[in-house]
């Protein structure tokens, strides 16, 4: 799993690439609160309907 310093780092262009893959996902359910990586893959999780490890392969693909 990518710490949140990468993850900050990088979050416009990861989340331009996981819109183009999961089409569903607005500006809205992307929306990064540093700090809240968990909050926001638990919230991703709900929406997709995913497990942990399903998310975090999606997320670590990008």
């Amino acid at each position: 799993m990518k710490n949140t310093t990468e993850l900050n780092g990088n979050w416009n262009e990861q989340k331009g690439k996981l819109k183009q893959r999961i089409a569903v996902l607005t500006n809205n359910d992307l929306m990064f609160d540093e700090g809240k990586n968990e909050a926001m893959r638990g919230k991703l999780q709900v929406i997709l309907g995913m497990s942990k490890e399903q998310m975090d392969k999606i997320i670590e693909a990008l």
